[in-house]
């Protein structure tokens, strides 16, 4: 089982990206790999390589649903600046999509600023952030 997660990992990561920007696609895969399947520490590792090493991408973090980080490839401060923060905006994103429809849920979340964009990938156990440079 854990062979054909890789699989699927490795096949998802070499065909879902798209003009140097991660695909939705990917990220949610990961998202639902992560929370899925009980797979090795260092498959998940070779997986973070393989996203950190696309053109622009600063940094990643997977952080449980209460924002705490579980795994990051960024120092400790900025690990624990982003998540913090990003999990209030994730939040209050959520909250607002589910007030606006109830039946409704946030799928991702995707934000532009001059110097990055940072891409969240939400889950029910899990949430995944993504920086990156958009200008690489």
């Amino acid at each position: 089982m854990t062979e054909t997660v890789v699989s699927l990992v490795s096949f998802c990561a070499d065909q879902c990206y798209e003009k140097n920007r991660l695909a939705l696609d990917f990220i949610s895969i990961l998202v639902v790999l992560i929370r899925g399947f009980l797979f090795e520490m260092a498959e998940v590792e070779e997986t973070l390589k393989r996203i950190q090493s696309q053109k622009g991408v600063q940094g990643i973090i997977i952080a449980n649903a209460e924002g705490i980080p579980i795994k990051t490839t960024l120092d400790n401060a900025s690990t624990v600046q982003y998540a913090g923060l990003l999990h209030q905006l994730l939040m209050k994103a959520r909250s607002t999509v589910r007030d606006i429809d109830p039946q409704n849920d946030l799928t991702f979340l995707r934000i532009r600023s001059k110097k990055n964009e940072i891409m969240i990938a939400p889950d029910k156990d899990y949430f995944l952030i993504v920086i990156q440079n958009p200008s690489e």
